[in-house]
């Protein structure tokens, strides 16, 4: 029987085993029990947020929810399994499944083999308007699959992208993604569905950028070089 992974996000018991010290907001390693089994979570408690001047406050967590739920919708499943829990151990946070990788190996020393398979990476922050995506946010699991953590600044309703990941700059969005984007747009834009699940997470605003992001890499589906006009580049790279 297959072991419902959200369903231990959310109601599991929780017991703290560390904390990454690297980071810009509060992050926490935690074992997440279920039946006797444990699981190894990530945990980032709202209260821990750093303030920005162009993100609202408190909202960098629900944006990791709403990554995971594009992720899931597009059929990508880049992003580990995420949701917001109340009763965690610091309050209200972002709980996601901890994916096992070598903390080492990551976009600046990737393969070229695996730099080749970052295209749906690459469309994946087009379209939640990513702007930290640092080269260790990159990560092969594993089992070799491709997967992305931290999207607490994603989705601002101007544009922002910031990353690494500019190979593809001129070239077209390969058709099979753009039909994945088109069946996105479609499923969004319906008043139910996706849309009554990320409204708790994003404003209406946000959603409606989505939307409009999501049209706009169909119609136009080219990956855009570097702005000149503002950063193009997160900071620091790694």
């Amino acid at each position: 029987m297959d072991i419902p992974i959200l369903k231990v996000l959310r109601e599991a018991d929780l017991t703290i085993e560390g904390e990454f010290i690297l980071g810009s907001n509060s992050t926490f390693f935690l074992t997440a029990t279920w039946g006797g089994e444990k699981f190894p979570v990530v945990y980032k408690p709202i209260r821990g947020e750093r303030p920005l001047w162009d993100f609202p406050a408190h909202t960098l967590a629900k944006r990791e929810v709403a990554a995971f739920l594009v992720s899931q919708a597009m059929g990508w499943d880049l992003v580990p399994p995420t949701i917001l829990r109340n009763n965690a151990p610091f309050g209200t946070g972002m709980v996601q499944l901890y994916i096992e990788h070598n903390p080492d190996h990551h976009y600046f020393n990737f393969s070229d083999e695996e730099r080749q398979r970052l295209r749906l990476v690459a469309a994946f922050d087009l379209l939640i308007n990513n702007a930290d995506r640092k080269g260790s946010h990159v990560l092969v699991d594993m089992d070799g699959n491709i997967r992305c953590i931290d999207h607490g600044i994603c989705f601002h309703v101007e544009e922002k992208l910031r990353t690494v990941i500019w190979d593809f700059a001129g070239q077209p969005i390969p058709p099979e993604l753009v039909k994945d984007i088109q069946r996105f747009r479609i499923e969004l834009s319906s008043l139910t569905g996706l849309k009554e699940e990320l409204v708790n997470y994003l404003s209406l605003a946000e959603i409606e950028a989505l939307e409009a992001r999501a049209g706009n890499l169909i119609n136009n589906p080219i990956f855009p070089f570097p702005p000149k006009e503002r950063r193009s580049y997160p900071w620091p790279l790694v």
